[in-house]
């Protein structure tokens, strides 16, 4: 027998928070501890678990929101199970009092506060060693399996020594800074007063033990953000999405924020804003013309859509169209997989893999394909890596994970570390060290079909090639017409850093190598 039954929100360590992600839909089948919502308060924002497992019949809130402990969120028909409250977490334990003020300056130590769960990593130090801090200034963000946080300082004075570093694993009295003070205690060895009670986050109960579920993977550039980040992205109607993010773990910092708002003015002052403005879509009532059907984009769509848009609209791309013949290079493939096969290795070689060896092999040729613009435009940053990403389909959308170091490893090898990135891309599994570092991009559809397309430059590379799927055609030896296999290759890159004379060359140069497997060995 079935019932329904409510979920309330469990003790979420602050008054209110907004909602910012409704992670599940009427009608889906939810287990015990599946995140359900995303919130976001003032110092974090966190994914809130279930503690009923069974099908959702109601969500009873909506983005924006704002709730607090008790509110009704979902109403869940579970089976066979008797009513009951859904279990609410343990409220914080307040800090020691600290202990009263004297005359003079003295160092006092501030340790971490009780952050709602036993670790969490430091993402970003807010304050530098001689800064002068205020009580309640946030000094520190973490981020642990739940929630991300900003922790404010309980002390006032002057930062003497920094005692974390950014990605550090750090817990409840853990000592963070040294700060001078005005009218402290003295002496200074006397031992430093407990932290006094921080408006920390604390997860809810089931959080702590609670796995990510699938949907929550950050996949392709997922935004990682401090709350302090976020509201301020709120206030100034800014998309994260588009900002490049240059924190550790892919985190968008203030500094990022502060970066893309003062080029967007220059863009504007200089004129080049109105070039870039697109007229807004037509309001249009499908429904009138016959039956319709709305789709949610997926995670990944959202997330991409405005890069690939920005990508299109601000690099002025050109597309170099290629044949290669790739006769010889097939044959031997298929003879080192026989070979393979023998010897049990348990790995089958792609083209994709020579694809990368004679790309990577072409960047070391033609570095000005290995390089990004700086951020004013002005110069090129030449990378003395060779990195090359591989877009992959996956069942959520496009992802594009990088393979590392490309130009001094063997095929096998490139062989296997492809096999294992593509299983954790069609898994949801990948993060965003995945798919960062590269130098330029493949797209390859050749195993499904087409003769040609023109893929987008990933940003910040400055190139990318196409590779369509190969078929068999006459070619003149010279003598007569005899068949031959032939690949079309497709190189869009960045007319701004590239010119067209370049980008013939290095597209020959790519044509050369998959042709003649030898001229990589040179």
């Amino acid at each position: 027998m079935s019932e329904l039954k409510e979920f309330l929100l469990p003790d979420i360590g602050a008054d209110a928070a907004d909602v910012t992600e409704i992670l599940v839909s009427v009608g889906d089948t939810i287990a015990e501890d599946q995140d359900i919502l995303t919130i976001e308060g003032d110092k974090a924002s966190m994914d809130v678990p279930s503690s009923v497992a069974g099908v959702v019949k109601e969500i009873k809130v909506n983005i924006g929101d704002s709730v607090s402990e008790g509110t009704l969120v979902l109403m869940v028909e579970v089976a066979g199970s008797a009513p009951a409250e859904a279990p609410a977490a343990a409220p914080a334990e307040a800090a020691p009092v600290a202990a009263p003020a004297a005359t003079g300056t003295a160092l006092k130590e501030f340790l971490l506060p009780d952050i709602g769960a036993d670790a969490a990593d430091v993402t970003e130090i807010m304050v530098a060693v001689g800064d002068t801090i205020t009580e309640d200034q946030d000094v520190l963000t973490l981020e642990g399996d739940k929630a991300s946080m900003d922790v404010p300082s309980s002390v006032a004075g002057v930062v003497k020594e920094i005692k974390v570093n950014v990605g550090d694993s750090v817990s409840e009295g853990t000592l963070v800074f040294v700060v001078e003070v005005e009218g402290a205690a003295a002496p200074a060895s006397a031992p430093a007063e407990a932290p006094k009670a921080a408006p920390a986050v604390e997860a809810p109960k089931a959080a702590a033990a609670a796995q990510p579920a699938p949907a929550q993977v950050s996949i392709a550039g997922s935004i990682k953000a401090s709350p302090s980040v976020r509201r301020i992205a709120r206030e100034f109607n800014l998309d994260l999405a588009v900002i490049p993010a240059t924190g550790p773990k892919g985190r968008t910092t203030k500094e990022d924020v502060q970066t893309y708002v003062k080029s967007q003015l220059l863009l504007a002052k200089s004129g080049g804003g109105s070039g870039l403005a697109v007229a807004a879509s037509p309001k249009v009532d499908f429904a009138k013309f016959g039956e319709v059907e709305v789709k949610e984009l997926s995670r990944i769509q959202k997330i991409s859509g405005p890069a690939l848009h920005r990508n299109w609209v601000t690099i002025p791309h050109v597309t170099q169209f290629d044949e290669v013949d790739i006769t010889d290079l097939e044959a031997f493939r298929k003879e080192q997989n026989a070979i393979a096969a023998k010897q049990d290795l348990g790995l089958k070689i792609s083209p994709l893999v020579f694809m990368m060896k004679a790309v990577a092999k072409a960047l070391q040729q033609y570095p000005n394909f290995n390089s990004s613009l700086s951020e004013d435009g002005n110069s090129l940053v030449l990378k003395k890596y060779f990195n090359i990403g591989i877009a992959v389909d996956t069942p959520n959308g496009l992802v594009v994970p990088v393979v590392k170091d490309v130009l001094n490893k063997g095929i096998y090898d490139i062989c296997r570390e492809i096999g294992e990135i593509s299983k954790k891309a069609r898994a949801g599994k990948l993060t965003a060290k995945d798919m960062q570092g590269g130098s330029m991009t493949i797209s390859s559809l050749g195993g499904i079909g087409g003769t040609q397309f023109t893929p987008i430059v990933n940003a910040p590379e400055v190139a990318i090639l196409g590779v369509s799927k190969s078929a068999m055609k006459p070619v003149w030896n010279g003598k007569e017409f005899e068949p031959r296999l032939v690949v079309p290759l497709a190189l869009s890159y960045d007319h701004r850093v590239i010119d067209g004379a370049d980008g013939a060359r290095f597209i020959t140069a790519v044509n050369k190598h998959l042709s003649d497997l030898r001229t990589l060995i040179l």
